[in-house]
């Protein structure tokens, strides 16, 4: 972070508005969280962060290039997702998504050049970022005092550090009076709510500090960061250099050939028995039924093994001869064969018990790689596999909004419910049922497959379903946090107005 203390790298009227920016957003980001749930708040308040890191930029320097401006609009619309789903896990998921793509958003607003990096270089910028949101703030707080050489100057950004100080030491002090005036004068308390739709009380004045504070000091690292941007910065025009290349030619290729005849052996076994239809009872003890319904798990984790084993030698390996070539697309054609083996266990798997959300992931998670297996052979193939990666990110990401338009949980329910009504719809020795307490537990999204279903069920499962539908009703009703406009969630907004009479 010694870039960001540099004399010169910001002026006094920079490091100013960046500490007001930063209280603001610290108090923005209080009022919009605390005692709300994770709704319409997140796009609101990503939003801001970006729009006063756009306002902050220096004018003089270079707009992003087209191909780093998308990662703003990706941030906020990934985000805006928080607002529409009510799939916990998923927008968790998005969560994380949402801050990599900020991190690139801040980095790309600041003048560095993002997508040209290599998989090592986007991990060491986001970690830049990610450090000067974690202790640049210290700058600001102190008035950045090393910022300027000439004697004026400082004496300049003296006089202005106290006010900044003052600032960040007024705003726990406004909340606390603020929650006491509210308590004592029911018409300011009224006035407050109105104005700001704010329930203080005694009880969340530490969250809503701590909340401040925190917020501001986060804001007050990426502005400085943006404001200095990446000045005597090699990186920020050039592609981090690779690690030395110290793997023999031949030492890879005779890796990739014991691999490739070992998963030659595994994929012959599985075009006999999985495939070909072959007595599996005699084989191994097992029917085909629990013989196929088993094992996708493990054999995803070996693809993913073997991606990252490409992926070092291809970082590593001294000369690709051509025989190394050949073994290395060699092994990752029999991985889709084992990928395809996975695949269909889990179809066997999913048609005797029904779906559950990790079964979801985990069929996005053959698909993903799959098609990360055709990109790996054409980036090895052209000699560009230090573009895989990149490739692999920007699936991920195409995979995240494709998640959230199908939505794993409602698909989960609405699968499962079929299955209990057309009970012919499972196969031979696996279960119907419905598990309504898991579909509970599944949140919001769930909620308008349920009602859809509930006059299709039978008696019993109906009654169940009803039981799962009035205990929702009942947590939506006594659920402050979800009813401030902050928290506003399509889908729990649907499940409140067409459960709570």
């Amino acid at each position: 972070m010694s870039r960001l203390m540099d004399p010169g790298s910001a002026s006094l009227r920079s490091v100013s508005s960046i500490g007001l920016a930063a209280v603001a957003i610290g108090l923005l980001g209080q009022w919009l969280f605390i005692d709300a749930a994770l709704g319409i708040n997140a796009p609101i308040a990503l939003a801001a962060l970006l729009a006063a890191a756009w306002l902050l930029r220096p004018t003089a320097r270079p707009w992003p290039r087209a191909r780093d401006a998308w990662l703003s609009i990706a941030a906020l619309a990934l985000s805006a997702f928080a607002a529409l789903r009510g799939d916990a896990t998923l927008v968790a998921l998005d969560m994380v998504g949402v801050v990599a793509l900020t991190c690139g958003a801040v980095a790309s607003i600041s003048g560095f050049r993002v997508i040209d990096r290599t998989f090592a270089g986007l991990v060491v910028l986001s970690a830049r970022v990610a450090v000067a949101a974690t202790i640049a703030g210290a700058a600001v707080v102190r008035g950045a005092g090393g910022f300027f050489p000439r004697a004026s100057g400082r004496a300049s950004l003296v006089r202005a550090a106290p006010v900044l100080r003052g600032l960040l030491i007024a705003v726990p002090l406004v909340i606390l009076f603020v929650a006491l005036f509210a308590s004592a004068d029911a018409v300011f308390a009224r006035i407050a709510g109105d104005l700001f739709s704010l329930n203080i009380d005694l009880g969340s004045l530490p969250a809503r500090a701590a909340a401040t504070v925190l917020g501001a000091w986060l804001a007050a690292g990426l502005l400085l960061f943006v404001v200095t941007g990446p000045r005597n910065d090699p990186a920020s025009t050039h592609v981090i250099p690779t690690t030395p290349r110290r793997l023999g030619s031949g030492e890879a290729t005779t890796v990739l050939i014991v691999l490739d005849v070992l998963f030659a052996g595994f994929v012959a076994v599985q075009a006999a028995y999985l495939f070909g239809g072959q007595d599996t009872l005699t084989a191994s003890g097992l029917t085909y039924a629990e013989y196929a319904r088993r094992g996708f798990f493990e054999l995803l984790a070996v693809a993913f093994l073997v991606g990252g084993l490409i992926l070092a030698m291809e970082t590593t390996v001294t000369r690709r001869a051509g025989v190394y070539l050949v073994a290395a697309v060699g092994l990752v054609a029999l991985t889709v064969f084992v990928l395809g083996s996975a695949l269909l266990r889990l179809r066997l798997y999913q048609e005797a018990y029904g779906w559950t959300e990790l079964r979801f992931y985990v069929l996005a998670a053959i698909v993903w790689l799959a098609i990360g297996c055709l990109l790996a052979v054409v980036t090895l193939a052209t000699d560009r596999s230090r573009w895989l990666l990149h490739g692999m990110l920007a699936l991920s990401l195409l995979f995240g909004f494709a998640f959230n338009i199908i939505g794993p949980v409602r698909l989960v329910a609405e699968q499962n419910l079929e299955r209990a009504i057309h009970p012919e719809l499972v196969a031979a020795g696996g279960q119907s049922g419905v598990d309504f307490t898991y579909l509970g537990s599944l949140g919001d999204d769930v909620v308008p497959s349920l009602v859809a279903a509930l006059p299709s069920l039978p008696e019993e499962l109906r009654r169940e379903a009803q039981e799962v539908l009035d205990a929702r009703a009942a947590a939506l009703a006594h659920d402050r946090s979800a009813a401030a406009w902050q928290s506003w969630n399509w889908s729990r907004e649907w499940a409140r107005s067409h459960l709570v009479r």
